[in-house]
């Protein structure tokens, strides 16, 4: 596998935009604080997920049947999902705390729970996804696969007609696929996040450091808890991947259709010369959406402002409310194409580009 080669985008340096934009941010930041940072009510609501996903854990350890071990531990993965999307994105990104020591240990922390290596992680959310969404070739978000066919430019399979009725199905495997699968090729080179990330022995001894903490958490704590019940060994791991596949299905139902919803894909030319600048580019290649009621928004960590998220990125998400209005507002004086939809409209423009991605491309032309 080759190396990808930088991609260059039009110089935003001069865009009245750019400045007004970051004009505005400077003045959210003065209202709100004075830094882009979590502030104590967001620490608090990440501590208060934290205690919710252990107390679930905990009542799993302590149950007496399968139906209730089931039911509390998946919910603790549940809640540890929520507590990703809060702290460890934000930490991923350097927005939680102002040492980046500390942003480090939180996200790994967190990863342990919801079982990926967020080394790689990283890497392939704020150095890939961030830097070139709905590029073919480079947003490893959207590589081709055997199961969604995601831009105009893969390949197409007679598979690809029914994605719009099982991706749900899929997004309940992402979170599966990318802790063990997508994080074991990472680790051993065989991806682009892989080629980007730690090398050497010392960074698969990490690799499999943290790894086994996750299988000591998930497994082997509650197989020794259910040790002399009635309880089957085999419902731990029927209740993990319970857990996983819900909260894997609900962050990707929250998210991807942003990406989605009527918004343009690219695939670079040999020059590696994008023909927009980066700014131009968020516009069109994501959305904003919400929730209703919207207090989740608050819950899923502002992921809901995703096109804001995109222009902000190391701005903490509880800035985000504030920053999409100013971009709403700037958006519309610059002829940009700022949108924010109900979730019914990101769901039903998805469904329409699943569908769109779905049929035959070469059908038209053998009619003729």
């Amino acid at each position: 596998m080759k190396r990808l080669a930088p991609l260059r985008f039009k110089p935003a340096r001069d865009s009245a935009f750019r400045r007004e934009l970051h004009a505005g941010a400077e003045q959210v930041l003065r209202e709100q604080g004075g830094h882009r940072f979590a502030d104590a009510w967001l620490h608090a609501k990440c501590a208060a997920l934290a205690l919710l996903a252990l107390a679930c854990y905990t009542a799993a350890l302590r149950s007496a049947g399968a139906l209730p071990f089931t039911l509390w531990f998946a919910a603790s993965l549940f809640a540890a999902m929520l507590l990703a999307m809060n702290w460890l994105h934000d930490g991923a990104h350097h927005a939680l705390f102002r040492s980046q020591r500390l942003n480090r240990m939180a996200v790994r922390i967190a990863g342990i729970a919801v079982g990926i290596d967020t080394h790689f992680w990283t890497i392939r959310h704020v150095h890939f996804h961030h830097t070139y969404a709905n590029i073919d070739g480079y947003d490893l978000d959207i590589e081709p696969n055997p199961f969604l066919r995601q831009t105009p430019f893969q390949a197409w399979a007679p598979q690809y007609r029914y994605q719009h009725l099982y991706w749900p199905l899929v997004a309940a495997l992402s979170l599966p696929y990318l802790a063990w699968y997508s994080d074991w090729a990472d680790c051993f080179g065989a991806t682009q996040a892989g080629m980007h990330g730690r090398a050497g022995w010392r960074g698969k001894v990490a690799f499999l450091g943290w790894k086994l903490a996750h299988v000591l958490a998930v497994f082997v704590l509650p197989l020794c808890a259910l040790h002399g019940t009635a309880i089957n060994w085999l419902v731990v791991p029927g209740a993990y991947l319970l857990g996983q596949m819900l909260a894997s299905c609900f962050l990707v139902a929250t998210i991807l259709g942003t990406h989605w919803a009527e918004v343009e894909f690219f695939q670079p030319g040999q020059d590696g010369q994008m023909p927009h600048d980066w700014y131009q580019h968020a516009f069109r290649t994501a959305c904003d959406w919400t929730p209703r009621p919207r207090w989740l928004g608050y819950l899923m960590g502002g992921l809901n402002h995703h096109l804001t998220h995109h222009l902000f990125p190391t701005y903490s998400h509880r800035h985000y409310p504030a920053l999409a209005a100013l971009v709403a507002a700037l958006a519309a004086r610059h002829q940009l194409g700022y949108r924010n939809l109900g979730y019914r409209q990101l769901f039903t423009s998805q469904q329409t580009f699943l569908k769109s991605m779905g049929r035959d491309p070469g059908a038209g032309a053998a009619g003729k």
